[in-house]
Parts: structure tokens; C-alpha cells; sequence
């Protein structure tokens, strides 16, 4: 893990003057709106370099002028902004100013929006080979989900396995709302979802915890001559993924908030007119895995059972095993 530009070590405590300088003067015109290739062009022009001795490119400066450690800040579980007691290479108000100006802040520069699909990247697997199916249209441009098969960038797939988005999401969704529909099921509703949102926070805490290890490891590194660099990148490794992990699930799990509790009267006109959002709710509410084998013959749009293996979920379970 690279020392972030600007500073000598990696608990972020001790300024690197010659660095601080050039970041100051990239976030000066940046406040004054100059785009990041036009900052990256002149940065490299002064002699500027990265900390590993390259080029500047938009992106990497864009990084790091979006690191709350410039500003003696950082970020805590909730995605707020506290002041960590660290030098400020910039002010807090620039900083805020910076972020403020990043692409998803601009209406005019958002992304156009996409087509959405259903079934929740973690929840949508390959029955063949257990990986996550990814939304990938036809050459009609039909939405459908696929095993994509392994590459060097993305291994395990297996790539034997293509679905039509809108039966699979029909027949999900028919279950789904039959399930909903039994009295002793839809009387558990909120207390479900209060218990897998604190499952979520749970996992949140759990990636908190992770990142402080990780950090305070950067700290060891830097001031421990016995530890290795081979035994620091393993370690640093192992955090990483468990955050990655903790996130990754705490996310799925939080789309429950927006499942609404109460008497629904007619479920099928609710889902009709349902936001997409409310829907994977109810969906990571219901059911741990959705996965799917390949069609009978090459073709054929039929989806039952012997196809989509719908694995629901066992509410309490989930939570006896992270509090374990």
C-alpha cells in the first residue's frame, strides 16, 4: 500500500513540505475550476511527481485531492467527516469544496441512467459453478443475467449459464409475493427487517474495526524493523478483503430499510407500481440466494424449478451466526 502523497508516513501525522506545496497549488486551481488534466499537465511540467516517481495522471490527483487526510480529517463509519487532530496540508473548506465539485455532484456531467435489474449482484448465482451472475443484454439488447466465463481480471466463471432478466424476475417475483402473502410470514415483516439491519450495522462496525487494524499496520510498518514487507503486504491483504466482505454484504443487506411494513391489501399492485429500490428490499429480505442452471436446450424460455433454485432466507440464522 503506497504512502499517500504528501506525507511521510502512513498514520498521515508527518508532512512531506515538498509534496504538501504541490498539492496546495493543484487544489488552488482546482477551486478555481480548472479541469484535472489541465492541473495533471502543468503539475508534471513543474517537475512534480508521484510518489512513485511518475507521471500525474487526472485520475490519481483526482484521488488525492478527495482524501479527507489532506485536510486532517477522515471519514468515519457513517460516511461523515471528523477531524482527526492530523495536520491539514489544506483547509477543511477547500477540501469540502473539492468534493463538492466531483462529477456525481454536477447534474450536468451525472451518467445517464441505466437499466436496472431485480436481482442483487451478491443474491443472482451461477448453479453450476456458485459465482455471482452479473446483467448482461443480448445482442438484441434484451436485459438478461450471465455467468461470464473466467478471465485473468475476473476468474471462476464458467460462463455456461444466460438468463432472460425479465422471466427470471417474473418468476422470482411470483414467489416472492406468494410467500408475502401467508399471514404467519407477513406478520413477521418488521421485526425481519430490524433484524437484518442490525445485522448490517454489525458488519459496518466489523469494517471499521478492519480499517483501524489496517491503519495502525501501516503505523507498525513504518516504525518496526522486524516486520517484513512480504508480511505486511499478507496482512494488509487479509484487511482489505474483510472490509471489502463486511461492506459488500452490510450494503445488500441495508436495501431491507426500504421495505415498507404494515398491511399491504393487494401485494400485486403494490409491487406493480413499487419503486426498484423497495423491491430488492423485499427481495434481500426473503431470500439468502437466487441460482440458476442452464436451460433445458439452447433456447428455451422456460423458468421452474428445475432452472431457478430459489433459497430462502432463514430469519434469526444470520443473526445466532455474526454474534457468535
Amino acid at each position: 500500500m503506497p504512502r499517500l502523497y504528501g506525507f511521510e508516513d502512513m498514520a498521515y501525522r508527518r508532512v512531506r513540505e515538498s509534496e504538501a506545496e504541490g498539492i496546495r497549488a493543484a487544489a488552488s486551481r482546482r477551486l478555481l475550476k480548472q479541469p484535472y488534466p489541465a492541473i495533471t499537465e502543468w503539475m508534471n511540467a513543474e517537475g512534480y511527481r508521484t510518489t512513485r516517481g511518475g507521471l500525474w495522471k487526472p485520475d490519481v490527483l483526482a484521488n488525492v485531492l478527495d482524501h479527507p487526510a489532506i485536510a486532517g480529517l477522515e471519514e468515519d463509519e457513517n460516511r461523515n467527516l471528523v477531524e482527526t487532530g492530523g495536520p491539514a496540508i489544506i483547509p477543511r473548506e477547500d477540501f469540502e469544496a473539492i468534493r463538492a465539485m466531483r462529477p456525481v455532484h454536477d447534474p450536468d456531467k451525472q451518467r445517464a441512467p441505466q437499466r436496472e435489474y431485480l436481482i442483487p449482484g451478491l443474491m443472482g448465482t451461477c448453479g453450476l459453478c456458485t459465482t455471482s451472475l452479473g446483467s448482461s443484454p443480448s445482442n438484441r439488447g434484451s436485459r438478461g443475467y450471465r455467468c461470464a466465463p473466467s478471465t485473468a481480471q475476473h476468474p471462476g466463471g464458467c460462463g455456461k449459464v444466460r438468463i432472460n432478466a425479465d422471466l427470471l424476475e417474473t418468476y422470482v417475483a411470483e414467489h416472492v409475493l406468494a410467500e408475502l402473502a401467508k399471514p404467519d410470514v407477513s406478520a413477521l415483516i418488521g421485526q425481519a427487517r430490524d433484524e437484518l439491519l442490525a445485522q448490517a450495522a454489525l458488519l459496518r462496525k466489523e469494517a471499521a474495526a478492519a480499517r483501524r487494524r489496517q491503519k495502525k499496520l501501516g503505523v507498525d510498518y513504518g516504525r518496526s524493523p522486524d516486520m517484513s514487507l512480504k508480511a505486511f503486504r499478507a496482512a494488509d491483504k487479509e484487511l482489505t478483503q474483510l472490509i471489502r466482505e463486511s461492506e459488500t454484504k452490510a450494503r445488500l443487506l441495508e436495501q431491507v430499510k426500504h421495505v415498507p411494513v404494515g398491511d399491504i391489501p393487494d401485494l400485486v399492485r403494490w409491487w406493480k407500481h413499487a419503486p426498484m429500490r423497495a423491491k430488492k428490499g423485499v427481495l434481500v429480505l426473503m431470500l439468502e440466494k437466487v441460482a440458476v442452471y442452464p436451460a433445458a436446450s439452447r433456447g428455451s424460455r422456460t423458468v421452474d424449478a428445475d432452472r431457478v433454485a430459489l433459497h430462502w432466507r432463514q430469519w434469526g440464522a444470520e443473526a445466532e451466526e455474526l454474534s457468535a
